[in-house]
């Protein structure tokens, strides 16, 4: 018989987009005044893999991701997504999106994005949010799975994913990165 256990706090990981840095770091200091400060900033990447947001958010969209200092638990993911749902809602104009903010969290073995859409592989957690199984960490790399956005499953994401996640590993270890 398994005996359950709390399970490990988990980093928080956010992927914000925009038609233009200067929104980015502005909800980059929204979701800051929410979540702590972050120890992990990416340098600005084109978000070009696909044009599904073009017509609400414009084009050409830029991404940077973050991840928090302050480790979190994981059933904290569907707060978290409506928290930042309310950050998008901040900075609509003329009911359109102008900043698109989506969280998950690394832990050991795999990322996990929030979303508000079900699917086969997203299980329900609570308050009309779904987990994505995004990527599965094995033999020392993260891995990507049929679904995984291509984003995602690209060379630039997951090097930046894994200088999270060996962050993340030393937090778990006590050690400072």
């Amino acid at each position: 018989m398994s005996r359950p256990v709390t399970a490990a706090a988990v980093k928080l990981v956010v992927s914000v987009f925009a038609p233009s840095p200067d929104l980015i770091g502005s909800a980059i200091e929204a979701l800051s005044d929410l979540y702590g400060e972050a120890d992990f900033v990416s340098g600005v990447i084109p978000f070009d893999e696909t044009d599904y947001y073009a017509p609400e958010m414009g084009a050409p969209l830029v991404r940077r991701f973050v991840a928090f200092e302050r480790l979190v638990p994981p059933e904290s993911l569907p707060d978290i997504k409506r928290q930042t749902n309310a950050v998008e809602e901040r900075f609509m104009s003329a009911g359109r999106r102008r900043v698109n903010i989506d969280p998950g969290y690394l832990a050991e073995a795999h990322l996990i994005l929030a979303t508000g859409k079900g699917y086969a592989h997203r299980p329900y957690l609570r308050d009309g949010i779904y987990a994505d199984l995004t990527l599965t960490y094995q033999r020392k790399a993260f891995r990507p799975l049929p679904w995984t956005y291509p984003d995602y499953a690209g060379p630039v994401v997951i090097g930046l994913l894994e200088k999270i996640r060996a962050k993340y590993m030393l937090q778990r270890r006590g050690t400072q990165a």
